[in-house]
């Protein structure tokens, strides 16, 4: 009986430690003009910074295997939030440069920033090409994220 008892604690406090086990996470971002950035905090939660970028702009991340979403903000950059896909490890990151918009409405802003963001794919395949990217598509979900709501435009 207590073998019994002894392998049922064992076993459980095994699949605890399993369940908070992180997943290491590696990769590179850079902006829409393929110039590397140094310094950009990464986030889960949109608040607990789990790590940065490097001066080349690679990271290396442990990230809660309960954890999907990371976000990556930047001073004078859109903060960009992905979705990742189970087995992906290598993540690479493109991130848009913002601009102003002076004498335009919201929509027009929001159109051209939306026109940007449809042009990432292309720009992660140039990325590829020069050998900056080790993959030549993102192993993530990314979906746009607008500035404004469309009942407040």
């Amino acid at each position: 009986m207590k073998k019994l008892i002894a392998l049922l604690l064992i076993s459980l406090i095994s699949i605890c430690h399993l369940y908070s086990q992180n997943k290491t996470s590696e990769g590179r971002v850079i902006d829409n003009n393929l110039e590397t950035l140094p310094g950009v905090p990464i986030f889960i939660s949109d608040t607990i910074q789990i790590g940065e970028t490097d001066l080349e702009g690679f990271f290396k991340i442990e990230i809660p295997t309960d954890k999907h979403k990371i976000t990556f903000k930047y001073l004078g950059i859109d903060p960009a939030t992905i979705e990742l896909i189970e087995q992906c490890e290598q993540i690479e990151v493109i991130m848009m440069l913002t601009g102003t918009h002076d004498f335009e409405t919201f929509r027009r802003a929001e159109r051209e920033r939306k026109k940007k963001f449809k042009l990432l794919p292309e720009i992660h395949k140039r990325a590829y090409n020069k050998g900056i990217f080790q993959l030549d598509e993102p192993c993530y979900n990314r979906e746009f994220e607008p500035y404004f709501l469309e009942k407040e435009i």
